[in-house]
């Protein structure tokens, strides 16, 4: 049975491999994931970067694209898991996307909430959410300007989130004591799927885990009762590789790198990086980074590019930028050294969330259209936040599909296009993931070899 991931951002494949990620839905895209052996389809809405109103209306067109293709090819809806792959620190529309594919793709009897990412430290007990043993809401990632959140009970969590629709009273709760006896001992097992084949009316259930165990023991019961049970699921990565049972990918970390391409002389070209997200951690990391004499950083300056969009016609403003810009970087690249492409690190100010999510959308697509220019002289890239890759990938490099190669860090993807235009690999590099020296470590691997 496929497995069908609803991704709100190009990060969410980061614990499985082999499989097609979608930035198009039309007909014949669908019809090349669909025949490849993978059990994984990845479709890459985006759907952070929008406001509810834009995500709901890119839910429902993805929808309507799947069933329009299911109905031509004699394809039930019902055969098909779908999850809906969100944020491990819990920003997104972590309620409103599933109950979009619940109108569309239901009926379901009941969305299961899995934000547990284990590669991340990012764990569930009791209902309360952790980062690295932290309730998430006295994380930074709690204070976001536009998903903030004000509590680590995910009950209560999804209460806010749904505003109020969802009451605490009707979530229920699947918790660690009750995995742990599942994965032990088979009346344990047996009483999870009684507890699993006893769910009605799309209720909305939480679930701990705080070790791979406890989502596979879920997973394997998930898929007992699949004949009889409809289930949606709202995740993060950990629960994606558990559903999926890939084994063991046999491309180690020296493959992976390998994959940079490479001169005419048959020498691997150089890198670039990119940093675009704005969480604490990124800019820690950004710092780290740029203490290494490879690198050169140069700085996008966000308030000059707020100016020049806030003019009337500034494509010639923004052409001019642009120019500066490309010729630093191949300054940077003649002297041997690999360029960091970073946005000035200010939190700007915005009158309303949506001019927010705007100005974020077009900063992040004036760093894809400008790495796109020179992909030609390219290796590689590594692209640190989410809005960031989507739109380096889509719009940059005009991709419609890529294939995941698997992961040269934890949590840290290398993808590559089969479009004979690049053979270029690009790391989708979270935002939220790894510790400070982490974009440091994952550059030395990618010059490795070089």
């Amino acid at each position: 049975m496929k497995i069908i991931i609803f991704d709100d951002d190009p990060t969410g494949s980061q614990t499985v491999y082999g499989c097609p990620l979608l930035l198009n839905w039309d007909e014949q895209t669908l019809e090349e994931a669909f025949i490849k052996s993978s059990p994984l389809i990845f479709i890459l809405a985006n759907t952070r970067s929008l406001s509810s109103v834009l995500a709901v209306n890119k839910t429902r067109e993805i929808c309507s694209s799947i069933k329009k293709f299911f109905l031509r090819q004699g394809y039930s809806k019902d055969d098909y898991f779908y999850i809906s792959r969100g944020d491990s620190t819990l920003r997104g529309h972590g309620v409103l996307e599933p109950a979009i594919l619940a109108e569309e793709l239901g009926p379901f009897h009941a969305t299961f909430h899995i934000p547990a990412f284990l590669e991340g430290g990012r764990t569930t007990e009791n209902g309360i959410h952790y980062l690295n043993e932290i309730p998430i809401h006295m994380t930074d990632f709690a204070h976001d300007n536009v998903f903030g959140f004000s509590t680590s009970d995910l009950a209560k969590w999804i209460e806010e989130k749904s505003f109020g629709k969802i009451q605490v009273g009707n979530i229920l709760h699947i918790k660690i004591k009750q995995l742990d006896i599942a994965f032990n001992n088979e009346d344990g097992f047996k009483s999870l799927l009684s507890f699993l084949s006893k769910l009605e009316n799309n209720i909305s259930v939480v679930v701990d885990a705080k070790s791979p165990h406890h989502l596979e023991t879920l997973a394997r019961a998930i898929k007992v009762v699949a004949k009889q049970k409809r289930f949606l699921f709202r995740t993060a990565a950990s629960f994606i590789n558990s559903l999926a049972e890939l084994p063991p990918n046999p491309k180690c970390t020296a493959d992976l790198v390998s994959l940079k391409s490479k001169n005419n002389q048959f020498e691997y070209k150089p890198g670039l990086i990119m940093v675009g997200s704005h969480v604490k951690l990124a800019t820690d990391q950004l710092e780290v980074l740029l203490k290494d004499d490879s690198c050169e950083g140069l700085e996008i300056p966000v308030s000059k590019l707020a100016d020049i969009f806030a003019l009337e016609d500034f494509q010639d403003e923004i052409l001019e930028l642009e120019e500066i810009l490309l010729s630093r970087i191949d300054n940077i690249l003649d002297i041997k050294k690999v360029p960091v492409l970073y946005t000035s690190r200010e939190e700007m100010k915005f009158s309303s969330h949506s001019k927010r999510m705007n100005f974020g959308l077009e900063l992040a697509e004036f760093m894809a259209i400008l790495v796109g220019k020179i992909s030609n002289k390219l290796g590689y890239i590594i692209s640190k936040g989410g809005i960031t890759t989507q739109l380096l990938l889509k719009k940059g490099l005009n991709f419609n599909h890529l294939d995941l190669k698997g992961q040269i860090l934890p949590g840290l993807s290398i993808v590559k296009s089969n479009s004979n235009q690049y053979d270029m690999p690009v790391v989708t590099f979270p935002g939220n993931l790894g510790n400070e020296k982490t974009l440091l470590e994952s550059f030395r691997l990618m010059e490795s070899n070089s």
